[in-house]
């Protein structure tokens, strides 16, 4: 593509003046505009107004799993717009992609999470998790069982609940006032989910949520054994277990599910980004059999919970397409062993350059520590990881950062890349460090 100063310029200004970017610096987009502008995907790559390719390092937003430019998505949709762009799906009608979607999710989630509340994204589930979970315990005569516990350095989303519930201090500072009953226990030590259950009372805990990784927090792979431990600490007490697979479902972690690795089935399961992959904004949260079968009974008036787009037939459509693509490219079995050589890069990245510190990688989903001594673990002063980021994109490879009590590189690319783009991707990486490094040295 020839470069279009005059257009470029247009663009430039135009989403200075009227674009509100999500979680961005609003300064550095007034100084210097948006840092890409996407005009083209295609398999792991994105194409900006310049012309300039660059391997997306992230999935976009960990969730383009299949990859970029895939047709049979958009064939599907106009199909589905031509027949039936939307429909409500309030006062029970229904549409045959949302009832088949629900169908094929509760084939290939884990043990009997057989039923599907459907909502547009991954704030909207983990909210509907917690509104629904409180509502089950006021059906079940329980009202008192309204807190919900969640783990230091999750992230859960920007809705008012998610916001409460993500163990990122930063995002519950950026208001001034949570929502209240949420709760934060450490999130390595399942003894502390204990502890925090007796001194608050388990009649009054609605719910537990975690994620198997914790993806925004700086890709931390749960414990050995931490699952399963919260599992039995759940039962223990009768509390509802929920399981955020917002970024590890569909395959990111080399499993269809995060929790597939840990033989655990939690009583909710909340999903969205991978099922879709990005091409349409659809989510939602999988109920137990036992959950649905207590709702079936209990609940004789109106379900006073629902979005407008909660099974919406085009995104319900491209999210079938999508699995069936997973399935059928042998996505998730991709994940895994692109996932052994994505670690394996990791690992020369730490043999060859002073500032890694801890490496870590499951499926598709990464995270490199930045330090500034390896021996202590001691970190910079300033974060290095942003600088660390913005030097790969020169070179080619968008990645993302967390810079929260940490300095870490996080990586999720599509589903469908290959080793030798694994191997271009560890090039980029090698040739940044040893330019930063340069400077630091």
């Amino acid at each position: 593509m020839l470069k279009d100063v005059k257009v470029d310029k247009e663009l430039m200004e135009l989403d200075k003046k009227h674009f509100i970017h999500p979680t961005s610096s609003i300064a550095q987009q007034q100084a210097n505009g948006p840092s890409f502008i996407f005009t083209e995907g295609k398999g792991i790559y994105l194409t900006d107004i310049t012309g300039k390719q660059v391997i997306d390092g992230m999935s976009s937003l960990w969730n383009v799993n299949i990859g970029h430019g895939r047709e049979e998505l958009a064939q599907v949709a106009q199909e589905q717009m031509s027949k039936l762009a939307f429909s409500s799906c309030f006062g029970t009608i229904s549409n045959e992609p949302a009832i088949r979607l629900a169908s094929k999710l509760a084939s290939i989630a884990p043990g009997d999470l057989n039923a599907v509340f459907f909502t547009s994204g991954g704030s909207e589930s983990n909210d509907t998790a917690f509104k629904l979970a409180r509502h089950y315990w006021i059906l079940k005569g329980q009202p008192n069982r309204q807190k919900i516990i969640s783990r230091t350095q999750s992230y859960h989303g920007v809705a008012m609940g998610a916001t409460s519930a993500t163990g990122l201090k930063p995002f519950r500072d950026f208001t001034n006032s949570i929502t209240p009953d949420f709760y934060h226990v450490d999130g390595t030590s399942s003894e502390a989910l204990r502890e925090a259950i007796e001194q608050e009372g388990p009649e009054t805990i609605a719910a537990f949520i975690t994620e198997p990784v914790q993806g925004a927090g700086g890709v931390n792979i749960a414990p050995e054994g931490y699952l399963q431990e919260v599992r039995k600490i759940c039962d223990e007490y009768g509390i509802l277990m929920i399981v955020d697979e917002v970024i590890t479902g569909f395959g990111r972690t080399g499993t269809m599910f995060g929790v597939n690795h840990y033989g655990v089935v939690p009583d909710m399961m909340c999903f969205a980004k991978g099922v879709s992959s990005g091409y349409a904004q659809l989510g939602g949260v999988l109920f137990s059999e036992k959950m649905f079968d207590d709702l079936k009974e209990l609940s004789k008036g109106t379900l006073l919970h629902g979005y407008t787009y909660s099974g919406h037939p085009t995104a319900c459509s491209v999210a079938l397409k999508n699995i069936e693509i997973i399935e059928r490219e042998n996505l998730v079995e991709n994940a895994k062993l692109m996932g052994e050589e994505l670690l394996k890069g990791f690992k020369y990245l730490q043999s060859n350059h002073r500032i890694v510190g801890e490496v870590r990688a499951l499926g598709l989903i990464g995270g490199i520590e930045i330090v500034k001594d390896k021996l202590t673990g001691a970190s910079f002063e300033t974060p290095l990881s942003p600088k660390l980021a913005e030097e790969a994109a020169k070179r080619g490879l968008i990645i993302r950062t967390v810079t929260f009590d940490q300095d870490t590189l996080v990586f999720a690319p599509p589903l469908v890349i290959n080793k030798a783009e694994i191997e271009r991707m560890i090039d980029i990486l090698d040739e940044t460090m040893l330019a930063v490094e340069k400077e630091l040295f």
